[in-house]
């Protein structure tokens, strides 16, 4: 489908991993310091996407407008310091999927818009992320998705033209930014998906089922 493609970019939490036992476990503590029971993790796996905001919204259905909404945010970001690589792991067939694009010569790397603060630490302890060629964390530019900046920012870290490039995200935004950006789009139908949840309706170039998928995708000079 997507043809001379030099590099493919990602979206982390939703699309490469599954952070949604630590996201969740971090909000859920600033329940049960409260007194308060204890919510499943599938009641925050959809939002964990949306980081401190939708993890406070189903914890708490707090929004950011609320007066204390700095203060548990803030201490939202401390506990998922704590634990933020506990039990996050890479989706099933993430690893299958970066080794073949390194063996295609394609180069890979990661926007989001999860701040650095978290990003730098995460991508360096999980073995995963060493092959990645640009990390972009949501402040590492002056704007985070969907504004187009993060991604173009990793085009030219990489050294790609962002005609050339593919962004994988499992978030609307993720989809409005690769396009400002010039890049096709494809959208991870397995991922957290967030509060809109009809992917059909992003206006994605691709849709995929599985991180795999995403090789079938590719039509390069090395799988011509």
């Amino acid at each position: 489908m997507f043809q001379d493609i030099e590099a493919v970019l990602f979206d982390l939490d939703g699309t490469l991993i599954d952070s949604a036992p630590d996201l969740g476990a971090a909000a859920d503590k600033l329940r049960t310091d409260r007194g308060l029971p204890s919510l499943p993790l599938e009641q925050y796996r959809p939002m964990c996407g949306a980081g401190a905001r939708g993890m406070l919204a189903v914890a708490f259905g707090m929004t950011p407008d609320h007066p204390d909404f700095a203060a548990y945010r803030d201490e939202f970001f401390r506990n998922y310091e704590q634990c933020m690589t506990e039990r996050t792991h890479a989706f099933e067939g993430v690893n299958d999927m970066l080794e073949a694009l390194a063996a295609l010569g394609i180069p890979w790397g990661v926007v989001t818009n999860k701040a650095m603060r978290f990003t730098g630490p995460l991508t360096q302890k999980l073995p995963l992320f060493r092959t990645a060629s640009a990390v972009i964390g949501g402040d590492s530019t002056p704007h985070a998705k969907p504004h187009p900046e993060p991604l173009l920012e990793a085009a030219r870290r990489i050294g790609v033209k962002p005609s050339h490039c593919v962004y994988v995200g499992d978030d609307e935004r993720d989809v409005m930014a690769g396009r400002a950006a010039g890049m096709g789009t494809v959208a991870a139908s397995y991922g957290y998906l967030g509060s809109k949840g009809e992917v059909a309706s992003w206006g994605a170039d691709a849709h995929i089922l599985r991180p795999l998928d995403v090789l079938t995708l590719l039509k390069t000079k090395a799988l011509a």
